[in-house]
């Protein structure tokens, strides 16, 4: 008999709740501080014409794959390689592909051990905007500085991971898509609210320019093209984890296609609108539009000081991060907390508490000097090869007519010749020159 068992009966409401918690997944730190800072480096508008191409590529080949792979084999990464393996090998329980399996799971592990840091690090700027210390006395390099040094969020780190663990405790209808369904609502709300104000600013009209004034000879740089492939695939969060078990949670009426296609467009947009919020008001105060956590933490806090105001526009700034954050942080973690439930038996309580304390723990010692190496090795070396050995399980390896089954599940239209050659040949290239590329360019999104 088979190790590899459903989780449990909790699923996703509707395809609202999933698409919901799927945008939660992919809007994250890469459309805040990254996106912003990459349109302008490259060529502004022009920029977002290879973006674009890449997003509706990814979101139609990669991002179903993921959402039908893991419905198909009614369970997340760990179990799902497992039985494509067993399919392929004609046994069960394959050494191989637990083995392979656990690539996507670690990766997510990593990602969310470093993520743990970063919400901890919001949740501090959150209190002390509240607060009004951050626009009244205290200096947000020095107070970031501080924060960001070896062992220096212990407390906010904690509180931001164990809130992210309470919430997934509720179980998948009742708590991921729940807060899913607040948040991520409220993170446009408040992101457009902030747009409208920073569009009245004196001085912005730069900032403008530099997001949306096309310089075509950049698409002419094959680094254009090759640094929007790698925001793209990041932003979509095509990893072979996290898409993966929020598909095995999705009911079988529900079409993959179309819920990738709002999932590619609301974390566009969510990019295009950190953009709308972030550039323009670091123009009209003269700062330089670095991408990393210095933009989000020094530079928009510097800002905020200046604009009236100033302390509510940090704390719905800060909220909206954080809403952001956690959807995503939550995501992460579920991976590695699902492959315990369903490889082992364990309760949900009980394998989020390993989890938890996995997290806490290497967490712990990733705060300061460390964290940067490694969420860069995460996310050049792990994440990408998770998600080209998503594609090569689903649609090699199951073979044509499972991944064609297993997407068109839910589907009143039949899917077009368009799906063999573009996942399998497509997808599984760009997967594969992400990882190459990411590795010699020392990462890409």
């Amino acid at each position: 008999m088979s190790k590899v068992k459903s989780v449990s009966e909790d699923k996703f409401n509707n395809k609202f709740g999933f698409v919901i918690s799927c945008i939660g997944s992919s809007v994250g730190m890469a459309n805040i501080w990254m996106f912003p800072y990459r349109i302008g480096e490259f060529g502004g508008a022009a920029f977002l014409i290879p973006y674009l191409i890449f997003v509706a590529l990814i979101g139609f080949t990669g991002v179903i794959g993921e959402m039908g792979f893991g419905r198909a084999m009614h369970t997340g990464p760990l179990g799902a390689f497992q039985k494509a393996f067993d399919r392929k090998l004609n046994k069960k329980n394959s050494r191989i592909g637990t083995a392979v399996g656990l690539i996507p799971v670690i990766g997510s592990l990593g990602i969310a051990i470093g993520y743990s840091v970063i919400i901890g690090w919001i949740l501090k700027f959150l209190w002390d905007s509240i607060s009004g210390s951050i626009v009244s006395r205290e200096d947000p390099a020095r107070v970031f500085a501080e924060l960001s040094g070896n062992f220096g969020s212990i407390p906010w780190h904690m509180v931001g991971l164990i809130l992210a663990l309470v919430i997934m405790s509720f179980g998948i209808a009742r708590g991921i898509e729940k807060v899913n369904k607040i948040m991520m609502p409220a993170f446009y709300i408040l992101f457009l609210f902030l747009a409208v104000r920073i569009a009245m600013l004196p001085g912005s009209g730069p900032g403008y320019a530099y997001l949306f004034k096309p310089d075509w000879s950049a698409m002419a740089n094959p680094q254009t093209w090759v640094y929007a492939m790698g925001q793209a695939f990041f932003s979509l969060s095509v990893a072979g984890s996290g898409t993966v078990v929020y598909g095995s949670y999705l009911k079988s009426d529900v079409d993959v296609v179309s819920s990738a296609k709002y999932v590619a467009i609301f974390d566009t947009l969510a990019a295009l609108l950190a953009g709308l919020v972030i550039i323009p008001a670091v123009f009209a105060y003269g700062m330089e539009p670095n991408s990393g956590p210095g933009l989000l933490f020094i530079t928009i806090p510097s800002v905020i000081r200046s604009l009236p105001f100033g302390q509510l526009f940090a704390v719905l700034f800060f909220i909206a991060v954080l809403f952001a954050g956690m959807t995503s942080l939550i995501n992460l973690l579920e991976s590695p907390a699902e492959a315990l439930q369903s490889r082992f038996g364990w309760s949900r309580k009980a394998a989020l508490a390993l989890v938890g304390a996995a997290a806490a723990g290497v967490g712990l010692f990733v705060e300061g000097d460390i964290l940067s190496p490694w969420m860069d090795s995460i996310s050049i070396y792990v994440i990408p090869l998770g998600a080209l050995l998503a594609g090569i399980a689903m649609f090699w390896i199951c073979g044509k007519k499972f991944a064609r089954d297993a997407v068109q599940q839910g589907r009143k239209r039949p899917l077009g010749r368009w799906f063999e050659p573009m996942t399998r040949y497509v997808f599984c290239g760009v997967a594969l020159g992400v990882y190459i590329l990411g590795i010699f360019f020392g990462g890409i999104g």
